[in-house]
């Protein structure tokens, strides 16, 4: 399963890329709006961090199919391993179709359904990206949703990965590790629920307490 940050915070994308393996970096027009920055900017200080082999995912804004296509070529050319992101409107879905035949690495975005997964994977995208706690928050289930669409990628054989986004806490992307998710996009606080708990340090401290009553303060094994 591939682990991608959801954020365009650069001093996070630091940290926790110091310390996590990531696969990959996601963006989308909140996110970039909240940084405050020019948008190729921060593209590039975010790849200056992950390096050219890391992908990062960005988002269009165009609406329009023959726009969306424009957009997505400059996005696409901004770097190596530039993944665009598009929502999977109607004319979304026409422009996967054209971009997808142009080489252009496509990320459908604003998943609500698996048959809109399975229609954004026909037409060559090659991550989808469905939104699990917006499913949830509408009396929908999105963890359902999302395993009903890696079941159907896996089936058919797709060249296409499930990239679920929108989380809510480490608990549901637990339950969609258990039903074979692809790859998920989580946001640093998410990240952190993921690697932290207060027992770890309290078990560190304890073992640390110990040696030092029995061998003395500051020693260690190498001493």
């Amino acid at each position: 399963m591939k682990l991608i940050l959801d954020t365009g915070n650069v001093e996070e994308i630091k940290l926790l890329s110091d310390i996590l393996p990531i696969d990959g970096v996601t963006t989308n027009p909140t996110i970039v709006s909240k940084e405050k920055k020019k948008f190729t900017d921060l593209i590039a200080e975010i790849g200056e961090i992950v390096g050219e082999d890391i992908p990062i995912h960005a988002q269009v804004l165009s609406t329009k199919c023959e726009d969306i296509i424009e957009e997505a070529q400059f996005i696409s050319a901004l770097r190596k391993n530039m993944y665009v992101k598009i929502p999977v409107t109607s004319e979304g879905l026409k422009a996967i179709k054209e971009l997808s035949k142009r080489g252009i690495n496509i990320t459908a975005t604003a998943i609500f359904t698996a048959h809109q997964g399975f229609l954004a994977a026909k037409a060559g995208a090659k991550f989808v990206a469905p939104y699990v706690n917006r499913l949830d928050n509408i009396s929908a289930d999105g963890v359902g949703t999302v395993n009903d669409l890696v079941q159907i990628i896996d089936q058919y054989g797709f060249d296409c990965e499930v990239l679920a986004a929108s989380f809510k806490n480490a608990q549901q992307v637990l339950e969609l590790m258990r039903c074979g998710v692809h790859s998920v996009t989580v946001p640093p606080d998410i990240a952190r629920a993921m690697m932290n708990h207060p027992l770890t340090d309290w078990s560190v401290d304890q073992f640390i307490k110990d040696w030092e009553n029995a061998f003395g303060k500051g020693s260690k094994t190498n001493n």
